[in-house]
């Protein structure tokens, strides 16, 4: 960078000096020839100092540069040797050998910058600006000298090529500078000598005398010119990119327009020119040039409005498609569907993934990305040409089916079973894919947004049914959905108003029966309804949300109860309390900080606190596991809930942070009969003695299988036969007592789940 500067400011200073020089003296001569030898010179040392890309085509303008200043030196050795310069001479020959090569060298010099394609836009630009300027020296130079009798024929051809190889020159530059890549600094230093030069030829031209003009001012220009050409190829920006350059872009911004529309008023300047100079007008050059510049303009015009009508089709496209997967979007799948419910018959499914969320949280969300992408080829290739497959976002999808029967859209259904049925790979994990599909028709409607919310509803009572992978609308689904949202209206209003109550059900100590914990569980008694059973409000809270605030409610009731019974009972009052959390809570970010912040505000010990889990809401790991851990790093006891029932109860043991083991109902229920029934119950209370966790048998109803409980270990149980759920249970009560139940309440159910 330091050289280039250097070589800038000092053949500047250089040039300007040039111009104190006497005009026509040896001085002048060498000076002014010997700073163009020092040119070919500084060109040669960029070179070899850079290695550009292309250094052939650099050598190349280098010779170009060598040829002008070869025709420089011969035209000032004419004038000294000879005491005038001959017009035409050998130095004019030069000049003529020196253009081509120079404009050859400066091409394949720009093109190691950007070899994408060939820049028609640009091209035409400069064809428009070269047919102007050409047009200009037709009529005013070219034309008159063409028809100067009084001049020889090589005299009149030199003095015509000069002006062609000017044109030449100047859409050169036009084309240097518009073209992809043509805006670096060594590009722009070769075009502004080349405008210099341009300049200054122009003004030589237009010189009556200039075949005994030798001018100080206008060879200083020269020797700017040189100076601009030299600093290109020391300029560091003709080194080696590791990157290519970017395509180029057709910039048709003000500063263009402008130009070709002042390029395209020359033909009416010329002739306005001369109608006001009296001269004769030349028709059939400025009628040429006027159609050329306009169909020049035309195809401009043309290409740019082709190549906007391109781009907005293409836009156009990424607005329609999906980003990740490249189906449809949403807004093209309803586009679509309009269509296709307008032309009749048609089947609309809506699919959702099932534990989705527990891929993204358990292996990050570029295998989650995976999966989606995997899934959208799969669904994809179970479709028909005319078929529509869309993600409508997130893991949702959608398919349409125009012109289909009702048997076709079930047995596409069945195709889209089939297609997610095997494991999909992705990056290093085997993923399992299951699927909740709602499909439905346009029977009795004409409105597709109807359609498209028909298919979500059958969607999700298939999700809500669990064990049917799809559900195809019916009318009665629409009333357990208008169901189900007034439900959870009428459960934020109980909230509110105070409709929900805690209950609470021993935990006992066997054989002697001793309360050492309770369990609490909540109870909605509605003014209306009567008494409503959690497991009918419960799943409707997982599905809206209020399960959040519902499970802090009861969280902060049940520690606040148990602080009373502390300081009312003492030593008689439960040792813990235990409170069911659902999947839902755990995947709230934060719920650790949660439960201790209700422990501060309730007064309650840390670990007084059971927080009870069931196995599908940690199977998944990811935040829910998190959240697990967390709380047990507070302090807070882990129960596993219906332990034995979930997906993988063994493998949980240790990955999940637990404490006790609530060992479930159906493995209790047939303990005293002879046989197997009593296997699974001794190996989990082996399990749990192995792994030094404490297990609580779940729905002892009789005194039978209490007394078996105790013969195989265990030392904790609860159910009916030691005590209902009661919002103020007697701890004193023996064991055995089952008295206490709850006027009005039909089987206990727990707080966030079916005992």
């Amino acid at each position: 960078m330091r050289a280039w500067w250097l070589w800038v400011v000092g053949g500047g200073l250089i040039s300007v000096a040039y111009t104190f020089l006497p005009e026509g003296t040896l001085a002048a001569a060498l000076f002014y020839n010997g700073f163009g030898v020092l040119t070919v010179l500084v060109i040669l040392l960029g070179v070899w100092r850079n290695r550009p890309e292309n250094r052939r085509a650099w050598l190349v303008f280098a010779a170009g540069v060598a040829i002008f200043i070869a025709a420089d030196i011969a035209y000032e050795v004419s004038g000294l040797v000879l005491g005038r310069h001959p017009y035409p001479y050998w130095d004019d020959v030069l000049y003529f050998i020196g253009y081509p090569i120079f404009c050859v060298g400066l091409l394949l010099s720009a093109r190691g910058r950007a070899r994408h394609t060939w820049d028609l836009p640009s091209a035409i630009d400069s064809a428009v600006i070269a047919t102007g300027v050409g047009l200009v020296y037709w009529v005013f130079l070219i034309g008159p000298t063409l028809a100067d009798g009084g001049t020889g024929l090589l005299e009149r051809l030199a003095t015509v090529g000069y002006p062609i190889c000017d044109v030449v020159m100047c859409a050169l530059v036009t084309h240097l500078l518009n073209r992809a890549g043509g805006r670096s600094p060594a590009m722009v230093m070769l075009a502004a000598g080349c405008g210099i030069n341009l300049v200054c030829d122009v003004i030589w031209q237009l010189t009556d005398s200039f075949t005994a003009y030798s001018g100080g001012l206008i060879n200083a220009g020269f020797l700017l010119s040189y100076v601009c050409w030299a600093a290109a190829p020391l300029h560091p920006s003709t080194r080696p990119r590791r990157l290519a350059p970017p395509p180029g872009m057709d910039r048709f911004g003000r500063g263009r327009l402008a130009l070709l529309a002042a390029c395209t008023l020359l033909a009416p300047a010329v002739l306005f020119t001369q109608g006001a100079r009296h001269q004769k007008i030349n028709w059939v050059a400025i009628g040429v040039g006027a159609v050329a510049l306009f169909l020049l303009v035309v195809a401009r015009m043309a290409g740019f409005v082709g190549k906007v009508q391109h781009q907005a089709g293409k836009l156009e496209d990424l607005v329609m498609l999906d980003d990740l997967t490249g189906l449809a979007n949403r807004r093209r799948f309803e586009l679509r569907l309009d269509e296709a419910v307008a032309a009749g018959d048609v089947q609309v499914c809506v699919l959702d993934l099932n534990g989705f969320k527990t891929v993204n949280d358990r292996h990050g969300h570029a295998v989650g990305d995976g999966l989606l992408i995997a899934v959208a080829e799969r669904l994809a290739g179970v479709m028909r040409g005319q078929d529509v497959v869309a993600r409508m976002g997130g893991d949702d999808f959608a398919l349409m089916v125009p012109g289909a029967a009702a048997d076709e859209g079930d047995a596409i259904v069945r195709r889209i079973g089939g297609a997610l049925r095997d494991p999909v790979e992705v990056s290093g994990h085997t993923l399992l894919i299951s699927a909740s599909i709602g499909i439905a028709d346009a029977t009795g409607t004409d409105d597709p947004v109807e359609v498209l919310r028909r298919a979500d509803v059958a969607m999700y009572a298939a999700k809500a049914s669990g064990n049917r992978r799809s559900r195809r609308y019916a009318p009665e689904l629409d009333d357990q959905a208008d169901e189900e949202a007034q439900v959870g209206l009428e459960m934020r209003l109980g909230l509110e108003t105070g409709q929900f109550r805690m209950v609470y059900q021993p935990i006992v100590e066997l054989p002697g029966g001793r309360t050492r914990y309770v369990e609490s569980l909540v109870r909605w008694q509605h003014p209306e309804r009567g008494f409503v059973s959690p497991a009918d409000f419960v799943p409707i809270a997982e599905q809206n949300g209020l399960i959040v605030e519902l499970g802090e409610w009861i969280l902060r009731t049940a520690c606040a109860q148990f602080v009373d019974w502390q300081e009312l009972h003492g030593p008689d009052g439960p040792e813990r309390i235990s409170v069911n959390v659902s999947a839902r809570q755990l995947a709230e970010p934060g719920f650790a900080a949660v439960v201790a912040e209700v422990l501060h505000d309730t007064g309650m010990p840390v670990s007084c606190l059971i927080v009870e889990v069931t196995e599908t809401a940690v199977f998944g790991g990811g935040v829910a596991v998190q959240a697990v851990k967390d709380l047990h790093e507070l302090g807070v006891r882990i129960a596993l809930d219906d332990f034995g029932t979930g997906h993988s109860s063994l493998g949980l043991l240790q990955t999940v942070p637990v404490d006790v083991l609530k060992v479930d109902k159906s493995f209790v229920d047939n303990l005293t009969m002879a046989g197997r029934h009593a296997v699974i119950a001794t190996a989990l209370i082996q399990v749990s003695n192995g792994l030094g966790l404490a297990a609580v048998a779940e729905g002892v109803e009789t005194a039978e299988q209490a007394a078996e409980l105790h013969r195989l270990g265990y030392q904790f149980a609860q159910g009916y036969h030691f005590g209902r759920p009661v919002a103020e249970p007697d701890f004193r009560r023996p064991i055995g007592y089952a008295g206490g139940t709850e006027r009005g309440l039909p089987a206990a159910v727990g707080g966030l789940r079916s005992q």
